[in-house]
């Protein structure tokens, strides 16, 4: 989860103060990761002050029962086994399909919360299973080839608790782990197959918008203005996003972009961009992508917000709040900026939680060229104009 800024409304810059802030409140203090105590209570408590959503609090409670359930299954051997083979030969952070590898009674409830999942998330019952099963950091990979039986634990977000991480043991004890030092014993870690989750996010994201007026349903690449022989987008030839601590118990980021600009009819449009290769922080990706296609817009200028799927985004409430604000802008024969309409239409209470705010981008046009920094700071994108010429 990246760190985010202070917020008003209308307001998109955060000072150093804040940032410091935030982060401080999110730090645990210092503990020995190797001495987990045991846990009073099975479900982690938010951290103090901190608001939680609804869809946030039905993702939650839906994996901690997922872990809970797996962990009391580690109890039958021959299981145990075959899920450590898959684990140890499961390339990376990609994690299992745990649910389809379960069986009987495990695979039931581990079904039964893949649905309170998407249904939380608003979406779609065929967007199928969504939980996945892996290692919570390399670290672990020698005690549990060993045999050693691990905890399992539920993802959280650096901002989901008090900076510890509840993991359970077979015979069903939690026990209270550092979120920031991965322990000595191997961990187990519950997590939502985001890459999925987000390509199915996106999709109702667009249909919603489409039903809202916001979008073109048929999203046609082409413009209205009769040309056929091809269209200037920007692409982006690198991209890179400022370093922050993620808790061992995170897995990969998945972000996409907002892209925003009135369309040919004269109204708000927002084109939803996934972007799944930016995994990391501090890390420089070249990856050609387009980001804005200019035939869809009327203005030379489009706005990008960045954001980052983290779990818990609802969104079809994402998509109505986006449009309940957006529907209001009207054309006046000129360049409107839409990053803080967009991000003002986001509720209060997801800035605790998801969709995360990484950083946005003001009055890209066709002929952007070089290096631009995001408002807030966080991300840096190399851009150039491409046309993309019909066969």
């Amino acid at each position: 989860m990246r760190p985010r800024p202070a917020r008003r409304r209308g307001t998109l810059t955060a000072t150093a103060a804040a940032l410091a802030a935030l982060c401080a409140a999110q730090t645990l203090g210092a503990t020995s990761a190797a001495s987990a105590t045991s846990a009073t209570s099975a479900t982690p408590a938010p951290a103090p002050g901190r608001a939680v959503s609804a869809t946030e609090a039905a993702v939650g409670s839906a994996q901690d029962r997922a872990a809970r359930d797996i962990a009391r299954s580690l109890g039958d051997s021959s299981w145990r086994t075959s899920l450590r083979t898959a684990t140890l030969k499961a390339p990376g952070a990609a994690g299992l399909p745990v649910t389809e590898r379960a069986t009987g009674a495990l695979k039931d409830r581990l079904t039964a919360a893949d649905q309170d999942i998407a249904e939380a998330k608003g979406l779609a019952a065929r967007t199928g299973s969504l939980l996945r099963l892996r290692l919570g950091d390399p670290s672990m990979r020698t005690a549990l080839a060993a045999g050693v039986t691990p905890w399992v634990a539920a993802a959280v977000s650096d901002d989901d608790t008090d900076g510890t991480v509840t993991a359970y043991d077979s015979e069903g004890r939690a026990h209270r782990l550092d979120a920031r030092t991965a322990p000595g014993h191997p961990v187990y870690v519950v997590d939502i197959d985001s890459t999925k989750a987000l390509a199915a996010g996106l999709d109702v994201l667009r249909k919603e918008l489409a039903k809202a007026g916001i979008a073109s349903a048929d999203r046609r690449a082409v413009n209205t203005l009769g040309t056929t022989a091809g269209f200037w987008t920007t692409k982006i030839t690198s991209v890179r996003l400022n370093d922050d601590e993620e808790p061992w118990v995170k897995g990969d980021a998945e972000v996409y972009t907002l892209v925003s600009g009135f369309g040919h009819d004269g109204k708000v449009r927002v084109d939803p961009v996934d972007m799944p290769y930016l995994d990391n922080d501090g890390t420089t990706y070249r990856p050609n992508q387009i980001l804005v296609n200019w035939s869809n817009y009327k203005y030379n200028l489009a706005d990008a917000v960045m954001m980052e799927e983290d779990g818990s985004t609802n969104y079809r409430d994402l998509a109505k709040a986006i449009a309940t604000v957006l529907l209001t802008i009207t054309d006046q024969g000129a360049y409107v900026p839409l990053v803080n309409a967009i991000l003002d239409a986001i509720p209060d209470d997801w800035w605790t939680d998801d969709p995360d705010y990484v950083d946005s981008w003001y009055t890209l046009a066709q002929q952007s060229t070089g290096t631009r920094y995001g408002a807030r700071g966080n991300g840096t994108l190399t851009v150039e104009p491409y046309y993309v010429q019909q066969f």
